[in-house]
């Protein structure tokens, strides 16, 4: 499994680049292009390199400030037919599926801790999505509200935020999620009273009988036990190779169903389930975090255990992290 690297140099540190990329035992092809960089100006190095010597190697460049006067690009590699790639892969430490590539982490993590227009579109309508499926009692209806949520993108970055200590996006993270939750209720609030406003239905409908959607406002310790589960497999499909299990993730909390029960009882005037629904949001939202961060914080110490992969350059100027 391999990273292609594109990285800008200032011609200046051309030679240390280049030692530390031959020095790296995961490295498996490189380029130099001369001089092909106008902004900022300097050499482009094309590098393909087993994921599990991704992260030391990006941080030999740091250490040498390319990152401060020049550019470091990532992209996964669907499929390298190449024998050097194999024997890089091989003489690289660790395994490629359970490498972390931290920079890589980080930056993914902000970019969803953003308050984006989306993100409050998402989230909304998958709020007004799981009040519909609560007030017909549809388990289909709720799955497609739960896939459609945004929301675990936010908790990721909230915990990844705090394990490398970077406050402005623990912060963004957290707005997101208050304001993200905020405006879908309300907005969701609106549109049950519209619905109740036409007779569609009335306050009777929090004491009926619902089947399908009612564990939404029963938080029990299998809500804590769900939540943590979530957040472990949340962020292990974020620091590997294996994304595809976040819809699993997503389908498996009631984040979003929670919301949607918070907006229903309260256009209706449900006080109880409102509490209900209400400690079963915050009972996810904490367990996740919770989870995710023992998780992040277990796999920073155990890669660090992992010999390194690229020798330790002398830097020009400090170190950043």
């Amino acid at each position: 499994m391999l990273l292609h690297l594109r990285v800008t140099v200032p011609a200046d540190r051309t030679a240390a680049v280049t030692e530390l990329l031959d020095a790296c035992p995961g490295v498996a092809h490189l380029a130099v292009l001369p001089a092909a960089s106008l902004r900022p100006a300097g050499d482009v190095f094309l590098v393909d390199v087993a994921r599990e010597s991704a992260d030391s190697l990006v941080n030999g460049l740091r250490r040498l400030r390319i990152d401060v006067d020049g550019g470091i690009a990532m992209e996964a590699v669907d499929a390298a037919v190449s024998r050097m790639a194999e024997e890089a892969e091989r003489r690289a430490p660790g395994d490629g599926t359970d490498a972390v590539v931290w920079e890589q982490v980080v930056r993914t993590t902000d970019t969803d801790a953003a308050l984006s227009v989306s993100y409050l579109a998402f989230l909304t309508i998958a709020t007004l999505l799981a009040t519909v499926a609560i007030i017909n009692d549809s388990a289909v209806l709720l799955i497609g509200a739960m896939v459609l949520g945004p929301e675990f993108g936010p908790l990721a970055a909230l915990a990844v935020g705090l394990v490398h200590r970077r406050r402005a996006m623990a912060r963004r993270a957290v707005v997101s999620l208050a304001a993200g939750f905020a405006v879908a209720i309300a907005v969701t609030a609106l549109a049950v009273l519209s619905g109740r406003g036409l007779g569609w239905f009335g306050p009777e409908l929090l004491a009926g009988e619902r089947p399908a959607t009612g564990f939404i406002t029963q938080p029990d310790r299998w809500s804590v036990v769900v939540a943590v589960l979530a957040g472990v497999a949340g962020v292990l499909s974020l620091t590997s190779a294996r994304s595809g299990a976040l819809v699993g993730v997503f389908i498996s909390v009631t984040t979003v169903p929670a919301a949607g029960d918070m907006a229903l009882s309260l256009a209706l005037g449900g006080a109880t389930e409102f509490r209900e629904a209400t400690t079963q949001l915050v009972v996810n939202l904490v367990g996740i975090v919770l989870a995710a961060l023992i998780t992040l914080a277990a796999q920073r110490a155990l890669w660090q255990r992992v010999p390194t992969a690229a020798p330790r350059v002398q830097g020009i100027g400090r170190t950043h992290h």
